[in-house]
């Protein structure tokens, strides 16, 4: 180990040491949640805050346990607090987020993106000529840093009321796994229900019940650090290695990442694992082993739909029919092993049916989504209401259809796997930022897929994408998660919806130059 590895290894063996103390500080000085929703008030508080009445006894909820259950409160053994006292000043997003560390992640979210840029500045100016190599001691303790100041924020971020759902989720997982739907009245599709049942039962034991709250947020969590890990191991194979790390860096460090899984307490990073790995496993020419990681990303949430084409792009690519029959048995095993334990007893098509009911759930031009249709001041208005010629809806069907033609003309003209993670970026950005009924976290695979696709094509703008790409999610969820004003209002349009719904167009807009730019001279040089 040469000098500058050694020292590089000293520096970030102390920050892990001491977020390693930090952690085990923070969670020996926590006590338990003082304030969980239950399912019925997580529920109707989540409706009401998104523009939506409080369910009756007539409504869609009326499949939600009457709170003696296993999934109510009284089993967890910590205080609930009324539904009728919840104060509904923050707007949406905000019940539950403690407002108190929205400042100091607003300030670390300023300081990462300006350091981002200095950095970044030094690579252009070829300031920065270190290399540190390979070292193992220096890659797990930044991987470590990253996991144990998460595990040590949990405690002070506290809990959305998202996190009371999964928790309660986890708790019918648990304890009536293959009635989980019966029991719960969730309309989540099956695959993560298999996480939540081993959060459930490792919440369960006397140990680790205090910690019940914490331990939800651990899957995310666990899933920035692989997603980062794997980035590394990439960009190890294409890129010179202390950049492998600047990026591992970047993605573990984001922002974007950390207010999602940390703050909030979503399960967006473990959908964009399975994404990335889906992706990677096509680059690796691993179509089956894709098939199986795409079909549990749909099982876990829909809108894994909109990345799925690529792998049928990359079949096309192959020119081998025997791939498409091998493909479709392969994903159609999968979904039936994942399914069965929740089939029993139930009607052939009952998945079907509660994709329909999730996707039907939102029927507006924008769910809070920065993106073009609140730009035009249609957030939380019904996608059937006209705009120009046609619907919200079905100006969201011909961009989605036009995204898919273009990042299908990109992969044809790419000629290589390795246009798999830029048409992927596509595809998300583009029917984000485009289609109707959008939620504010879709876009959140963007960031880790604008690397990705950096580290196979090696175009800077590839990064600069990745900054934008993150400092919108973040503004995103940010301002939806803290609340920057009644979101249920439909007619409230914040300076935050304009500025970040102009800059999705705008990335957008450059994310397709930018392609069209790659291919283009791909093609001249495959001729020449």
């Amino acid at each position: 180990m040469n000098i500058l590895q050694k020292r590089t290894a000293f520096i970030v063996t102390a920050a892990f040491l001491l977020a390693f103390v930090f952690s085990i500080v923070s969670l020996s000085h926590y006590k338990g949640e003082e304030h969980l929703f239950s399912i019925q008030e997580s529920y109707q508080l989540k409706k009401i805050t998104n523009g939506i009445s409080a369910p009756d006894n007539n409504s869609r909820d009326h499949r939600l346990p009457s709170g003696n259950g296993p999934a109510s409160s009284s089993n967890s053994g910590e205080h609930v607090t009324p539904f009728h006292n919840l104060s509904m000043d923050n707007g949406a997003g905000s019940q539950g987020a403690n407002k108190d560390y929205e400042t100091p992640l607003a300030l670390y979210t300023v300081g990462f993106f300006i350091a981002a840029a200095f950095v970044y500045g030094l690579l252009k100016k070829k300031k920065w000529h270190h290399s540190i190599g390979h070292s193992r001691v220096i890659l797990w303790s930044l991987l470590g840093t990253g996991l144990f100041i998460r595990i040590a924020l949990i405690p002070w971020v506290g809990s959305h009321m998202d996190a009371s759902l999964f928790k309660n989720w986890a708790s019918v997982a648990a304890n009536h796994f293959s009635n989980f739907y019966a029991k719960s009245g969730s309309d989540y599709p099956p695959f993560y229900i298999y996480i939540l049942f081993i959060v459930g039962k490792v919440g369960s034991l006397p140990d680790f019940q205090q910690y019940f709250s914490l331990l939800i947020k651990i899957p995310p969590i666990l899933a920035d650090v692989i997603t980062s890990y794997l980035l590394y191991r990439l960009a190890r194979k294409y890129l010179a290695p202390s950049f492998a790390y600047l990026l591992a860096i970047g993605y573990l460090f984001n922002p974007a990442i950390l207010v999602n899984s940390t703050f909030w307490g979503q399960v967006d990073s473990f959908f964009t694992l399975l994404i990335v790995l889906a992706i990677v496993m096509i680059t690796e020419k691993r179509i089956y082993a894709s098939a199986v990681i795409f079909t549990a990303a749909v099982l876990m949430k829909p809108q894994a739909i909109i990345i799925l084409p690529i792998l049928f792009f990359e079949l096309i690519r192959l020119k081998q029919v025997k791939h498409f029959f091998g493909i479709a048995l392969t994903a159609a095993f999968t979904a039936a092993a994942i399914l069965l334990p929740f089939s029993i007893g139930k009607s052939p098509t009952w998945i079907i049916d509660l994709f329909s009911s999730t996707i039907g759930e939102y029927p507006y031009a924008s769910v809070n989504a920065y993106n073009f249709f609140s730009l035009i001041g249609a957030n939380y208005k019904d996608s059937s209401a006209t705009l120009l010629f046609f619907s919200y809806h079905t100006w969201g069907l011909i961009f989605i259809v036009a995204t898919t033609v273009f990042s299908w003309l990109i992969y044809i003209k790419g000629r290589s796997f390795k246009y798999a993670a830029l048409a992927a970026l596509i595809q998300i950005s583009g029917v984000f930022t485009f289609a109707s009924s959008m939620h504010e976290r879709y876009l959140f695979p963007a960031a880790a897929l604008a690397l990705l696709a950096y580290i196979y094509l090696k175009d800077k703008n590839l990064l600069y994408l990745s900054l934008g790409f993150s400092i919108s999610i973040f503004m995103n969820t940010f301002f939806v998660l803290y609340g920057d004003s009644n979101m249920q209002n439909s007619t409230s349009y914040p300076f935050s919806m304009f500025a970040t719904s102009m800059l999705n167009v705008l990335l957008v807009v450059y994310l397709v130059k930018v392609a069209w730019n790659l291919v283009q001279k791909s093609t001249v040089l495959k001729t020449a």
